[in-house]
Formats: C-alpha cells, sequence, structure tokens
C-alpha cells in the first residue's frame, strides 16, 4: 500500500508543471504554428494569467502556506486556464481583463466590429509608443 501512496504522490508532484507548463509550451508552439489566431489569442492570454498568477504567488507566499489545499485548487484553476474543452485564459481576457482595459481607456463605450479593431490597434500603439514618438 506505501507503494501506491508513493506513485500518487509521485504522479500529484509531476501534474502541476505538466499542467502548468509543458503542455501550454507545446500548445503555444503548435499555435504559432498554424495559420489560425484563435489559439494564437488562447495561448497569449494563457501566459499573461500564469504570469500574473505566478507574481500574485510570490507576493502571498506568506498567507499561501497555511493554506493547505492551494496547490490543488492552483492546479485546478490552471488546469481549467489550459483545457481547450474550456478555453479558460480566453475566457477571462476577454470577459474580465478586455473589459476593464476598454473602460479605462475608453470610457466604457460599446464599440461595433471595426471600432472595436481600431480601438484595439490604438490600446496597442499607446502601450508601445517609445519616447519622443509622436501619437496621431
Amino acid at each position: 500500500m506505501s507503494r501506491f501512496w508513493t506513485l500518487i504522490n509521485a504522479l500529484h508532484s509531476m501534474a502541476g508543471p505538466g499542467v502548468m507548463l509543458l503542455y501550454p509550451l507545446y500548445a503555444s508552439v503548435v499555435a504559432i504554428e498554424s495559420t489560425s489566431k484563435i489559439d494564437d489569442e488562447q495561448w497569449l492570454a494563457y501566459w499573461i494569467l500564469y504570469s500574473f498568477i505566478t507574481l500574485m504567488e510570490m507576493l502571498l507566499l506568506p498567507v499561501l502556506e497555511w493554506i493547505p489545499i492551494w496547490y490543488d485548487l492552483k492546479l485546478a484553476f490552471v488546469a481549467w486556464l489550459v483545457l481547450p474543452q474550456f478555453r479558460g485564459a480566453a475566457f477571462i481576457y476577454e470577459k474580465i481583463v478586455r473589459e476593464k482595459l476598454i473602460k479605462k481607456y475608453y470610457g466604457g463605450a460599446h464599440f461595433n466590429k471595426s471600432a472595436d479593431a481600431k480601438a484595439k490597434n490604438k490600446f496597442v500603439h499607446f502601450v508601445t509608443n517609445k519616447k519622443g514618438e509622436q501619437e496621431d
């Protein structure tokens, strides 16, 4: 019976890196090589959210150490972000992150498709604008 628990413990330890890093790295490479933009958005959103989770985890580590199931909760949440059946990363980006950006930078205006694309380009230009360059 102790070998069984050793096996379960080893699988549990490998699940995190497999779900949080190995599969997303593989899927990101596949997405880059594909012609579809949908999978690119999913994996870019995943890496943004994963970076945010990692930063928050580093900041809140003293508190999270007191939560015994933190690792399992994080693993379940990241699995939801990663699994193609759910597309959780793209969902969170579209429904939460993007909505907050639109509200902050565009006053909460709702756009049609062409205006939405123009607003997205304007935001990207704002973020990537180098010092000394003129804005439109």
